[in-house]
């Protein structure tokens, strides 16, 4: 039996350029210092959240324009809220993660683009928390917390 060409197999299982959004999409509002496409496919990876993404990275931007150095991270004063949680910045870098593990590969690399410059600025500005409270540094199913967290608070 004669083997299956690759570009046949792959043809079959459809790429990432046969799910692109569909054209409403690309007229919906940009996204902060992303491609057109790129914003269409995040608005289209969440459908009616789309705004998110913008929200998320004007607050993320919106933390590290802050006037001085070192920043220090502000804790949400109520973070069972889901409104009041994303008062820490912390919180919303990691929604930010959920959503670029969420997009496409050509949007995800344009929003990974975005995000390493904000991480490198948002390292550089912070610093490290230099004694961790008890079981501080791991969620509640005990998975260590992203780097982020570990940055130092108000009040530490």
């Amino acid at each position: 039996m004669p083997r299956r060409r690759p570009g046949a197999l792959r043809a079959e299982r459809g790429t990432y350029e046969d799910r692109r959004p569909p054209a409403w999409a690309r007229e919906l509002p940009p996204v902060d210092r992303l491609s057109p496409d790129a914003a269409a496919a995040a608005h289209w990876s969440r459908p009616g959240r789309g705004h998110e993404v913008a929200d998320l990275l004007s607050r993320y931007r919106t933390f590290l324009s802050r006037p001085g150095s070192p920043l220090l991270l502000v804790p949400s004063s109520c973070p069972a809220c889901p409104g009041c949680a994303r008062d820490d910045v912390a919180v919303v870098r990691d929604d930010l993660g959920d959503l670029y593990r969420a997009l496409p590969p050509a949007a995800r690399t344009a929003l990974g683009r975005v995000l390493r410059s904000l991480d490198e600025e948002f390292r550089r500005r912070t610093l490290p928390h230099p004694v961790p409270s008890a079981g501080g540094w791991v969620d509640w199913s005990g998975s260590p917390r992203a780097w982020w967290h570990r940055r130092l608070y108000e009040g530490d």
